[in-house]
């Protein structure tokens, strides 16, 4: 992994974005009303504001932490697919989450429909990767057996 701080840095975003979109399109939304935007619930400005709160949230975590868990070791076990796993989660929580952008500008109920069927498992599949990465990742971090 060439860029395994950055990875782990968008898992946390995704994984959060995924988990509570709602609730963070909802924060933005208060924000922006608390600016005197007037803003309507679920449309776009708040989730920008939202994801912007929470990207700026998580690198305040990083700063003040130095780094974000888990902290694998390079040489141990797990540690190269656990990144990997961690990847493709994030590709599909990316997934997920630019579609919660572009489902407005869709006017093709039928098109809507299919694309919303499509998108809501790679939610549920990026959650299992998020698991499973992370959990590969800090196995790295424990002491390895010494093979005889």
């Amino acid at each position: 992994m060439k860029y395994p701080n950055l990875n782990i840095y968008f898992a946390w975003f995704f994984l959060f974005e995924t988990m509570a979109m709602a609730w963070i399109a909802a924060t933005g939304n208060l924000v922006l009303q608390m600016l005197g935007v007037p803003t309507q619930v679920g449309f776009i400005p708040g989730r920008m504001v939202g994801a912007l709160l929470l990207l700026f949230a998580i690198y305040l975590v990083w700063y003040f932490l130095r780094a974000l868990p888990p902290q694998g070791k390079p040489e141990g076990s797990g540690f190269r697919i656990g990144h990997r796993v961690l990847l493709a989660a994030n590709f599909l929580a990316s997934v997920v989450f630019v579609f919660q952008y572009v489902e407005a500008a869709i006017t093709d109920h039928n098109m809507h429909l299919i694309l919303e069927k499509i998108t809501t498992p790679f939610g549920y599949l990026a959650m299992a990767g998020f698991a499973i990465g992370f959990s590969l990742i800090y196995q790295s971090s424990l002491p390895q057996e010494e093979k005889q």
